[in-house]
């Protein structure tokens, strides 16, 4: 296993990659995400981790250039988790709906490179049907986490005659 990539800011906002020698640019910072390399960026004079701020600006800077993927109304919702009971619990939340969508978007990749016979409608309508399925799940489970009142254990269904019914 490689060791994490360091890259240093300078005072001047300059970064410099460790690894190749050389100043690079934010957006050769967005290439190396895109590639899927590990770094992180370190102040050049105190050695305090800034690879957040360096992934919140090239954020910024793509949301302000052509199609947002961060409504304002989406922005709003998560600002005003800052310093709710369930901050902790949102980021976390964010993170494996993110890996989930991942994971399923690699899965449909997949799906329509061997694709048999069957309709992108069809295929896309069974990953629907699954997201939903894990989506409740999760809810479920999120309720069950933070105590919240779960539905009542299922009684028998019988008729007036006392016989139980089998479930459909």
């Amino acid at each position: 296993m490689s060791a994490i990539r360091v890259i240093k800011k300078y005072p001047n906002r300059r970064l410099y990659d460790t690894e190749i020698s050389s100043y690079i640019t934010i957006e050769d910072v967005r290439q190396l995400i895109v590639d899927g390399e590990s770094f992180e960026v370190r102040d050049a004079k105190t050695g305090e981790d800034l690879t957040r701020q360096v992934l919140l600006q090239i954020i910024t800077e793509h949301e302000q250039d052509g199609q947002p993927m961060l409504s304002t109304q989406m922005l709003s919702q998560l600002i005003r988790f800052y310093g709710d009971s369930l901050q902790g619990f949102m980021g976390n939340y964010l993170e494996r709906s993110m890996q989930l969508f991942l994971e399923q978007q690699q899965q449909f990749r997949s799906q329509m490179g061997g694709m048999l016979g069957q309709t992108p409608w069809t295929m896309l309508n069974q990953l629907t049907e699954r997201n939903m399925t894990l989506w409740k799940d999760f809810q479920q489970n999120l309720g069950n986490g933070l105590g919240s009142a779960t539905a009542a254990p299922a009684a028998k269904d019988s008729d007036k005659a006392g016989n139980t019914r089998k479930p459909r």
